[in-house]
């Protein structure tokens, strides 16, 4: 069974969220909003489709106040958005709200796109461990969900049950990993370098090759050049030649009547004559 492929058609979307995104308002009301209606923004936030970034809301200063008090779950939850996964949230349920169906759905998205970070092609048995989902049907019914709400892109391979994954949604960063995010990019230059360094050789390989066949195309037609030039040099010779030998035959032909023999029935009726 082929993959099925499940790409949208402007995978460019993916790209263009951080300049549009819905996020912009929930930043505009928290600058105005304290304690509860923190809070209460920070639900409707974890609910809100189209939001899968939380890392500017989490700097806001009246956000930052819950971290400690009577809303430290929801800045908890929060953090969890921008950071965690579903397991995450499994394993300490007791540590965040309780989340609603729509809420538990956009983690377990956002855990999609994490794992997709890791490995381009994700086998299903991780995807239901991490999900927590009992069956595959859901699972790919989760998938798709993903793809449409331009978590990823990629294509489902129900054949050898995994996803192939081309590009995720990237999620926000902590601070401290800020250094292994450079040490992953000093790779990728590094290995930018190994690409550059490999076509240059090729550049120069081919460019050897241009100029040896170059000056091998020269020499053969400097070779065809000389023997036309020789062929030519031959048949001309050989007209020559044979223009003197036709004008050395031609020359007993023109001989005068003085020369002639006469017949010998002339001399026959000539010796009747004379007896």
């Amino acid at each position: 069974m082929n993959p099925m492929s499940m790409d949208k058609d402007e995978p460019s979307s993916l790209l263009s969220f951080s300049t549009n995104h819905p996020l912009e308002q929930f930043i505009l009301l928290a600058k105005g909003a304290k304690g509860s209606a923190c809070a209460e923004l920070i639900k409707q936030v974890l609910e809100a489709p189209g939001v899968h970034v939380f890392g500017e809301l989490l700097e806001m200063p009246n956000i930052k106040e819950l971290e400690s008090g009577t809303y430290a779950t929801h800045y908890k939850t929060l953090n969890l958005f921008a950071y965690g996964t579903y397991k995450e949230y499994l394993e300490n349920k007791s540590d965040y709200l309780e989340l609603t169906p729509a809420q538990c759905k956009k983690l377990q998205h956002l855990t999609i796109a994490t794992l997709a970070t890791q490995e381009k092609c994700i086998p299903y048995s991780v995807l239901l461990k991490e999900l927590d989902i009992k069956n595959v049907r859901d699972l790919e019914d989760l998938i798709i969900e993903a793809i449409y709400a331009d978590i990823i892109h990629g294509k489902l391979d129900q054949e050898c049950k995994r996803v192939e994954v081309d590009v995720a949604l990237g999620r926000d960063a902590r601070l401290e990993d800020a250094a292994s995010i450079a040490d992953v990019l000093a790779d990728w230059c590094n290995a930018c370098e190994t690409v550059l360094s490999s076509v240059d050789r090729h550049i120069q390989r081919a460019n050897h090759h241009k100029q040896k066949a170059i000056r091998h195309h020269q020499a053969i037609e400097q070779e065809i050049m000389y023997i036309k030039k020789t062929l030519k040099t031959q048949v001309e010779n050989e007209e020559s030649a044979s223009g003197a030998g036709t004008e050395t035959h031609s020359v007993p032909k023109k001989n005068s009547g003085k020369g002639k023999t006469h017949h010998p029935r002339n001399a026959a009726k000539f010796w009747q004559k004379n007896t």
